[in-house]
């Protein structure tokens, strides 16, 4: 591992103009080279699309200390113009927009279904979904669209039955999910579509209450209704931030992953063959291209400096905002050997694809579980799965929240 030379705390007044900020990746899943010279400078200053300038923290040390130091608030966000990519600011409500107690106090009512013990029990309904898509593909034969017809619904169809989404509403879901994330809608289409959304969840809150169910939407009812832990208009935001983030970032990683495993990559191991070989890596392997895989293109939720706070060389003051980006620092030298290269059995893989500290990602056991289930059955159900058009077909998203492809077109 590299050492960095120390750097002296430096003033926000000596800094140079703010950098363009995200540096979008226009193909491929490497991580954007403007990342790696940032690390052995002082904090830097960059300039998203809408809202005020924020620092960027890209080393792995500094990333840690801002997730996880109350120092630094994602509440305080709501109430300030918010550097962000899409045009609309981030709402309040839920457990992404609130910092202790009130955060701790939301998380309560569902951390005990998210614990790795009880996670773990789905791994059979999980299969079974799997197999299910996988069925369709195969009696449909090759070519077919990996993420259409597999990265998508597989997670989708998981969060809306533990939620407790009627069957016939998850295509509502996703295309809910598809304005949130595309951060091109309009406001007068993101405010038409969300009332016809909400309208939709408070059909499913009134049927709830009067025929609760063995689901998650009746556990926020009761929390509500009858242990008063929560309001109606928390209930609503959990809800939203449960189903949108319970499948959009699992979605796009499983597609990432087989991008990643199925593109050639000259001189290098070949990581799909070793995973038929070897499945018991599968579990190690996720983490490992959990940390690769750079998911998000300067998405990071920006949180407020409450006090003078010396950050990575630099003074953040009071009140000034700061984004980290958590794929730069999965490839951090100083945290780990080697970063640029996959490594499936990298020992204490200490990677913050799920965050750190409070907010450390609810569903992450869960990802887990898809992700480690989506390649084992892929892999044992579709022998020789292959690329089905050439290399430089391969569509790849510009300028968008989520890094990965359009569409994978795969054959087997």
């Amino acid at each position: 591992m590299s050492h960095r030379p120390s750097q002296g705390t430096t003033d926000t007044a000596q800094r140079p103009e703010p950098l363009s900020y995200p540096f979008w990746t226009t193909e491929g899943l490497d991580l954007h080279p403007d990342y790696r010279p940032l690390r052995d400078q002082p904090l830097a200053k960059v300039r998203l699309p809408f809202g005020e300038d924020a620092w960027l923290a890209t080393r792995h040390e500094d990333v840690r200390t801002v997730l996880s130091d109350p120092r630094f608030s994602l509440a305080e966000a709501v109430r300030r113009d918010q550097p962000r990519i899409g045009r609309m600011p981030r709402a309040g409500g839920g457990l992404i927009a609130t910092d202790a107690p009130d955060h701790t106090r939301l998380r309560s009512v569902l951390s005990k279904e998210f614990t790795a013990r009880r996670i773990e029990r789905l791994r059979d309904r999980v299969g079974r979904i799997a197999d299910g898509l996988l069925d369709r593909m195969v009696q449909a034969g090759p070519p077919a669209d990996l993420s259409e017809d597999f990265a998508f619904p597989l997670p989708m169809t998981l969060i809306c039955e533990l939620v407790g989404v009627p069957r016939e509403d998850h295509g509502r879901v996703r295309s809910w999910a598809d304005i949130v994330c595309s951060g091109s809608a309009s406001p007068e289409v993101l405010q038409k579509e969300a009332a016809d959304f909400f309208a939709r969840v408070n059909g499913w809150l009134h049927a709830h209450r009067q025929e609760p169910a063995d689901d998650l939407l009746t556990l926020l009812v009761r929390a509500c209704d009858e242990d008063g832990v929560i309001s109606e208009e928390e209930l609503v935001g959990v809800l939203n931030e449960l189903l949108v983030g319970g499948f959009v970032t699992t979605t796009n990683q499983i597609g990432n992953f087989f991008s990643l495993l199925l593109l050639p990559r000259p001189d290098e191991e070949d990581l799909l063959g070793r995973l038929r070989a070897e499945p018991a890596l599968i579990p190690k392997a996720v983490e490992e291209l959990l940390r690769f895989v750079p998911l998000l293109n300067g998405l990071t939720l920006p949180r407020y400096a409450l006090e003078d706070t010396e950050l990575g060389g630099v003074l953040v003051r009071a009140g000034e905002p700061v984004i980290v980006s958590q794929a730069a620092a999965n490839r951090d030298p100083e945290a780990f050997s080697d970063p640029d290269r996959v490594v499936f059995d990298r020992p204490g893989n200490a990677h913050v694809s799920f965050g750190y500290g409070t907010h450390y990602c609810l569903g992450a056991h869960l990802a887990r579980l898809e992700l480690q289930v989506a390649l084992e059955r892929v892999l044992a159900r579709m022998p020789g799965l292959r690329l089905a058009v050439p290399v430089a077909e391969l569509r790849w998203r510009s300028k968008q929240f989520f890094s990965g492809l359009h569409e994978l077109p795969v054959t087997w």
